[in-house]
């Protein structure tokens, strides 16, 4: 099967690249490069000893993608491709709407157009809102997104689903992802946000090496063990796994079919801190800042239907993923820019 990865260059896309390539399948990718570097395109092939296919193109350019699409003969998508931080969306949800959504369609229209309907989407635990009860199962109802970003998620698994309900030879997988950390054990690829991190983990990391003074901890009044946030952090190539099972599930035709991915536990903020500090062998200093809103208390998951469905399950630790962001943070302290 030959798989087309959008925003393959990115954070997640980078690291299922890796597990694509290591399943036997063909790889092509398409990322803009906007929040990426080409060179993680060049660590994919470097830990992997095998070639893909990369193309620097916008997925909200239509005639791009349709000589990509006519050219490639792609079996199936996994679509990452888009802008991704909250607190961002808050400020712009002009760009993200027309960046998320657009994107989204453009690229559907182009997938019908060659006649491939099988897609694998890149959504979040964000839909689930303010959750109706914890431990999060799929059977819990879509809540109300706090920001733009999650109702770009939110709209597309409705947009996807609306697909299948007019055409059944599409076939959806909603993959509702909790909270990515880590890095390939090689060190080689992982997390490079442009400026200052939006998440916990990258933002912990350049604390720890002495790029960033302070880690800010929104919050230390919810009502959690510590005070801190809880989330269910999973490491990314567990996710990145996660993704060649999909893939497994679609060759059966399934519809429509949604599964979260994430560890099943809970950690503070507080937590990663202490998991860090000793990952990299000294404390990082912290401050408690005041809540940020749309921050909700606690949010993990139920992940047993993607091991009773996909035969998937999350196999590292706090610990684990944590060692391997400091040694991604430490042989790439610039990132991509080294």
């Amino acid at each position: 099967m030959k798989i087309l990865v959008t925003g393959g260059a990115g954070y997640i896309g980078s690291h299922t690249c890796v597990e694509l390539l290591d399943a036997g399948y063909e790889v092509v990718v398409v990322d803009n490069l906007y929040n990426a570097s080409a060179k993680s395109i060049d660590r994919i092939k470097e830990i992997t000893g095998r070639d893909l296919t990369f193309y620097e193109a916008d997925i909200l350019d239509f005639d791009k993608m349709d000589e990509i699409f006519a050219k490639e003969q792609v079996d199936c998508v996994i679509h990452f491709a888009g802008l991704k931080a909250v607190g961002e969306s808050v400020a712009k949800p002009l760009e993200y709407y027309k960046n998320n959504i657009n994107g989204t369609l453009v690229l559907c229209e182009v997938m019908r157009k060659n006649g491939c309907k099988n897609i694998i989407f890149s959504s979040s635990a964000t839909v689930y809102g303010d959750p109706a009860f914890i431990p999060i199962t799929e059977e819990c109802p879509k809540g109300t997104p706090t920001n733009p970003y999650g109702w770009t998620k939110h709209m597309i698994e409705q947009i996807l689903t609306d697909f299948h309900t007019a055409d059944s030879e599409w076939n959806v997988i909603l993959l509702r992802y909790f909270n990515p950390i880590g890095a390939h054990k090689s060190g080689l690829i992982g997390e490079d946000p442009k400026g200052i991190p939006n998440n916990l983990l990258p933002y912990v990391a350049q604390v720890a090496i002495g790029k960033l003074p302070c880690l800010g901890v929104f919050g230390d009044d919810y009502d959690t063990p510590d005070g801190t946030g809880v989330r269910d952090y999973i490491h990314v190539v567990d996710l990145a796994v996660g993704h060649v099972k999909a893939i497994n599930k679609i060759k059966e035709n399934p519809g429509v079919k949604i599964y979260n991915l994430g560890t099943g536990n809970g950690y503070s903020v507080l937590d990663v801190v202490k998991a860090f500090s000793k990952a990299c062998g000294h404390e990082v200093p912290y401050e408690i800042k005041p809540r940020r809103p749309g921050d909700i208390s606690t949010c993990y998951a139920d992940a047993s239907l993607a091991k009773k469905e996909l035969g998937w399950e999350a196999q590292y630790g706090i610990d684990e993923m944590c060692a391997d962001s400091w040694r991604w943070q430490s042989m790439n302290p610039n990132g991509y820019d080294d």
